[in-house]
């Protein structure tokens, strides 16, 4: 186990924090400064929320002698990525009061809020309590937001799943009531008791984890890129168990060997729900007690499977739950994407899935997409569904209720701008990174628009504008854009400057390997161009490109 006395400076932050409270209520009662003090700054983690400031204004704020324009992201807990009409009308609303206005779809099926103001922080909160929403455990040393196969029409096993990943983020919850306490001004007497954590303890996980639930024939969870993944084994059509895994993770550290992206490793397979739920709740104690509480570079699920070995782990798990792994049931993968426009599932309900840029929904000129959305969600007539890959799916639609439905995405231009997208644009997926995010080295968000922009002719060139390649981006080695699983990946490495990875599958089964280093987008275009006519001319037939450039590397080892 961790040794107590090389704690790093978070770890001493958590215990000594009465239950994540810390002194946040003093923090925002100080007037002085936008920012909240030191150690609250990760305590505020827990509660769903990240300390940022707009990095476009840090020049000119210091040259006029004032602090950093410091503001908050709030992301929210929903599990599986499911909202109400209802909720939608008042996201909207409380995007439009206290955020950018903005609404942002993330790579883990959920929403985020940025440049909120500390003094809105409240209110912000308060307006998602009054729509029975939390930011609970959305970010901070705990689970996560769990993630499952998004759209109903992949399977009529969908709802099972769903179900699955709200009883597991209920049952990895913190049990302090601080949220409540300090946001919600929840005056009821707190029995100490009553918050005693047998998961968490008071010292909570070495890093962040994260779940996510796959149900075959589709990837579209990116499922081993989880700490601990699920993947539904179905027999005559019936969920028969799930094959479990762990030690997922995509962060890195440039120049620091000892960090690197993993797919999870399979530890077995499981019958009952009961079973899964016992094991996803002892691989996290295992990795409470075994993981690295010192190094935070090195301290997530995957790097302590690699330490003790898998066996090993798989061992203390079966140990701590009393049953025994079987051996993992066979599954197979055929694709890792949405599917686009209108599906009708097994109940005879349609689902229109639009493609959603980087999951960034807001009003321009051209294309007004999100008071296009308000408009559909004022009707009550679809819910609204999150994907991994940062789309929405208007969902649950009744037959008599299509027609107003896609007469509202056609005036918006919002059926028009999803079947116009090229698959590379729809196969996209980048990280927030700059203007906000404190560790971004490059862009992401905000340039690979245009970089696909200029990729796209070089395809057509080829002939292949219709090939359905992924390409992801992140500012940085992190890999919240999950750019390392990607069959053409870009790592931030300075402003303006990628690493090029190639190589990963299509299906999220291998990661990419890095190619070429510090590329300038000249020689980005240069790269890809050499490499796709490389590709076109050599590749065997129905090879993907991630597969070809997989095999292209090892002829030059």
């Amino acid at each position: 186990m961790s040794n107590k006395d090389n704690l790093s400076p978070v770890e001493r932050i958590k215990t000594a924090s009465n239950g994540l409270r810390g002194t946040l209520k003093e923090s925002l009662a100080d007037h002085i400064t936008g920012a909240i003090r030191e150690d609250d700054q990760t305590l505020i983690k827990f509660h769903g929320m990240y300390q940022q400031d707009d990095r476009d204004r840090r020049e000119e704020r210091v040259s006029k002698k004032l602090e950093w324009l410091y503001s908050y992201m709030i992301r929210l807990r929903l599990p599986g990525g499911f909202l109400t009409p209802e909720q939608w009308v008042g996201l909207n609303e409380t995007a439009e009061d206290h955020s950018t206005g903005t609404i942002k779809i993330t790579t883990r099926q959920t929403i985020q809020l940025h440049g909120i103001l500390k003094s809105h922080l409240k209110p912000t909160i308060q307006s998602f309590n009054l729509q029975h929403l939390d930011s609970i455990a959305a970010c901070g040393d705990v689970n996560r937001n769990v993630t499952c196969t998004a759209n109903p029409s992949e399977s009529p096993l969908h709802q099972e799943a769903y179900e699955l990943a709200g009883k597991i983020s209920a049952m990895c919850l913190p049990k302090t009531q601080s949220y409540y306490d300090i946001w919600i001004d929840d005056e009821l007497l707190v029995d100490r008791k009553s918050e005693e954590d047998p998961l968490y303890q008071d010292r909570y996980l070495p890093r962040k984890l994260k779940i996510g639930i796959a149900v075959p024939p589709n990837n579209d969870v990116d499922v081993f890129i989880n700490d601990i993944a699920l993947i539904a084994i179905i027999e005559n059509n019936t969920i028969v168990g799930y094959n479990i895994a762990a030690g997922g993770g995509l962060g890195a550290t440039h120049g620091n060997e000892a960090t690197y992206a993993r797919l999870a490793s399979v530890l077995g397979f499981v019958d009952t729900e009961e079973k899964v739920l016992k094991a996803v709740y002892e691989i996290i104690t295992v990795q409470r007690d075994f993981g690295n509480r010192s190094d935070r570079k090195l301290s997530r699920l995957k790097y302590t499977i690699d330490k003790l070995g898998i066996d090993q782990y798989r061992a203390e798990v079966e140990k701590r739950t009393g049953f025994s792994f079987e051996p993992a049931r066979e599954f197979t993968f055929e694709q890792r994407k949405d599917r686009y426009g209108w599906i009708q599932n097994h109940e005879g309900k349609w689902f229109y899935t639009l493609f959603v840029e980087h999951g960034r929904v807001l009003n321009t000129q051209e294309y007004p997409l999100k008071e296009g959305l308000l408009k559909i969600a004022r009707l009550g007539k679809a819910n609204f569904r999150f994907t991994c890959n940062q789309n929405l799916i208007l969902a649950d639609i009744e037959e008599k209720d299509k027609p107003e439905i896609e007469n509202i995405l056609k005036e918006h231009g919002i059926s028009d701008y999803t079947s116009g997208a090229s698959a590379l644009r729809k196969n996209s997926v980048a990280c927030v990174a700059l203007n906000t995010c404190s560790l971004a080295l490059a862009e992401a968000q905000r340039y690979l628009p245009s970089l696909v922009t200029k990729i796209e002719p070089i395809l057509e060139k080829y002939g292949l504008l219709e090939e359905d390649i992924t390409i992801r981006m992140t500012g940085c080695p992190n890999g919240c854009g999950r750019s390392p699983n990607a069959e053409i990946g870009f790592v931030g490495t300075a402003y303006g400057k990628y690493n090029l990875h190639i190589g990963g599958d299509r299906l999220g089964m291998r990661l990419n390997t890095k190619f070429k280093e510090n590329l300038g987008e000249e020689e980005i275009l240069t790269t890809l161009d050499e490499l796709l006519g490389i590709y076109v001319q050599k590749r065997l037939a129905d090879e993907t490109f991630g597969d070809f450039s997989y095999r292209y590397l090892h002829t030059l080892n």
